[in-house]
């Protein structure tokens, strides 16, 4: 009798909630956005940057000061999910993201349109975290990881359609309905979550330490601000060395902290745990290598086989068509075999995807690109959703949403650095390659940054290895 109780304690959610399944709609509806808008633009970047009339440098910051704020905020969703209920956070956070969104869409500067990028920011910090927590509390231990995979389906999709989506509004229209097309979605959201959350979290409004805010946003600035500027001023110059010195002073400092406060605003002790330490590295590597890697695709369609920007679009949608379905199968995979197997055969997968994207020249057919894509594309999310569910599963209760906020902004800070990284590799390359065609020069740039994104492969592959048979 008590064997039976125990198990079914052990099949209940731990928050039960009357319409799971309406609670996680908006929140799904806001990552899909978030997602929208953080790979949305980068085949939009070179005919911004020519009508904005800004440097290959300066652009980039639409895609990396986005993710920058994101990586900001999402610190704070810990503590903010103590101070405040789940459903104030998420009507905040979508309208937050539908002014932010307006405010780019009116944008005729740089500066405008980078002050709407920076103000979704927030909303997408805000609302990813909360939507792998949420998944966490309210469905049982049994169905997490196919629900888990369902959020990476969603949240993938978006980079799916994204390319194609922007492509077919840039030939129709001006850039200015990129932005445009995300308000559609938050509204629906907006209703949902008015009409369907409920608070998940208990509100134990605990101490905030304003000294750890201020380390993590100079910190985590100053990393993304010191790799963006080397591609513009090089790695030797005063500007980087300063900014990388004071983030890593500044970073160093917040981490003991953390790890020294009785409460936490990112709790940096759950790292203890083997299965969510390496989890959390094969995430954080396996969202590197996609936007690094979505990042130079687009610009080596359009710079290297001096392809139109519609066409580009139909390329790329393939291969994210490809991403959003695996999303969802690998969460299926989990819940049969655990992390191991998927984690291992997608990032050799993801090896082999690379590995095609840089024998690509400037005379590569579109379908040889598009192939390599999918092998990439293929590979990515299969080591992906099964990692992150690992990592979460090892942890619990007040952990576990930890956990999702560590990840989460770990995810979103490695993206940056990766994108702007990429970025200066691309220009490295670029420039090595001068006197010769715009686009040798330009198809030597992407693979420069490519090998960056190999560098990245090997690493998760590495890590997979020390997934135990049980990372389940």
């Amino acid at each position: 009798m008590d064997t039976t109780m125990n198990a079914n304690v052990r099949l209940q959610p731990r928050v039960q909630v009357h319409h799971p399944k309406l609670a996680m709609v908006s929140m799904m509806l806001g990552a899909f956005v978030g997602m929208f808008s953080e790979t949305s633009l980068n085949i939009a970047l070179p005919q911004l940057m020519a009508e904005l009339h800004v440097s290959q440098s300066s652009i980039q910051w639409l895609v990396t000061g986005y993710m920058l704020v994101i990586g900001i905020i999402l610190p704070l969703s810990s503590i903010l999910t103590k101070w405040f209920s789940t459903r104030q956070i998420i009507i905040f956070g979508l309208c937050d993201f539908t002014l932010g969104a307006i405010i780019s869409a009116m944008g005729n500067m740089f500066g405008m349109v980078l002050l709407g990028r920076m103000i979704q920011g927030i909303g997408t910090g805000l609302i990813l975290p909360l939507m792998f927590t949420v998944v966490m509390q309210i469905f049982p231990p049994q169905k997490i990881g196919a629900v888990m995979g369902m959020c990476a389906l969603v949240i993938m999709f978006a980079p799916a359609i994204g390319p194609t989506l922007t492509g077919l509004i840039l030939k129709a229209a001006s850039w200015h309905w990129i932005f445009w097309s995300f308000v559609p979605f938050l509204l629906i959201a907006l209703v949902f979550a008015i009409t369907s959350l409920e608070n998940v979290n208990e509100l134990t409004k605990p101490h905030v330490d304003f000294l750890s805010i201020v380390e993590s946003i100079i910190g985590f600035s100053g990393l993304i601000g010191g790799v963006s500027l080397a591609s513009r001023d090089g790695w030797t110059s005063v500007s980087v060395i300063a900014c990388l010195l004071i983030a890593l002073i500044s970073l160093g400092l917040y981490c003991y902290r953390q790890i020294h406060l009785e409460s936490p605003i990112l709790n940096l002790r759950i790292f203890k745990y083997r299965d969510f330490r390496i989890g959390a590295i094969i995430v954080m590597v396996d969202f590197a290598i996609i936007l690094s890697a979505m990042y130079l695709l687009p610009q080596y369609i359009q710079n290297g086989l001096l392809l139109p920007v519609a066409l580009t679009g139909i390329i790329m949608l393939p291969g994210g068509v490809i991403n959003a379905l695996t999303s969802a199968f690998a969460g299926r995979i989990y819940d049969n075999t655990g992390a191991k197997l998927p984690a291992r055969l997608g990032m050799l997968i993801a090896l082999v995807g690379v590995i095609l994207l840089l024998f690509a020249n400037d005379h590569a057919s579109v379908g040889y690109v598009i192939f390599a894509h999918v092998v990439l594309m293929i590979g990515c999310p299969l080591a992906m959703s099964p990692a992150q569910t690992s990592a979460l599963n090892a942890l619990s209760g007040r952990e576990a949403s930890d956990g999702s906020t560590i990840l989460n902004t770990m995810q979103q800070i490695i993206g940056a650095l990766a994108t702007a990284l990429a970025t200066s590799f691309l220009e490295i390359g670029r420039l090595s390659a001068n006197g010769t065609s715009h686009a040798y020069a330009f198809t030597n740039g992407v693979h420069f940054g490519l090998y960056f994104t190999l560098a990245l492969v090997v690493i998760g592959l590495l890590a997979s290895m020390q997934i135990k048979d049980n990372g389940r």
